[in-house]
């Protein structure tokens, strides 16, 4: 070898083939993660839009039972819907009424009038709703509050 030549460099192909497989890995891991939580959101969301139809639902069951069923006088009933063969929920259900005088029907004779509450709420526990299981991933709920009269 002589004093004035210099030998070129080598293995710089190699260490930049290295970093270029590293970031595409991790590249590729944010990527596989980021379509993860975006299948779980979207589960979340199919379960939320099930909660929503099951609380219609019991809050349907309800109006009937209070103005037709069982719970004419309906203080304080309650009572769990089971809809986990259809959506996976359960949903309760309260009721609570309160007879007004509303002026007469006929002359000298009171008019009364029930007002019923109902309360529905559904979730994907087997108690709702579910304050320990409020704060776990996964866990959903809907609550709908209906007002309706006799008369």
């Amino acid at each position: 070898m002589s004093r004035g030549s210099i030998t070129p460099a080598r293995g710089l192909g190699a260490i930049a083939a290295v970093i270029v497989l590293v970031l595409l890995s991790a590249l590729a891991a944010a990527i596989v993660r980021l379509g993860t939580a975006q299948q779980q959101g979207q589960a979340l969301e199919v379960q939320s839009a099930r909660a929503a139809q099951a609380v219609h639902a019991g809050l349907q069951w309800a109006q009937y039972q209070a103005l037709k069923g069982g719970w004419v006088a309906c203080a304080g009933a309650t009572t769990t819907l089971d809809l986990r063969a259809d959506t996976g929920l359960y949903v309760t259900l309260t009721c609570q009424s309160i007879t007004y005088g509303e002026g007469e029907s006929a002359p000298g004779a009171p008019r009364t009038v029930r007002v019923y509450t109902l309360d529905a709420v559904a979730c994907n526990s087997t108690t709702c709703p579910d304050n320990a299981r409020a704060v776990t991933p996964g866990y959903v709920e809907r609550r709908r509050q209906v007002q309706l009269s006799d008369g």
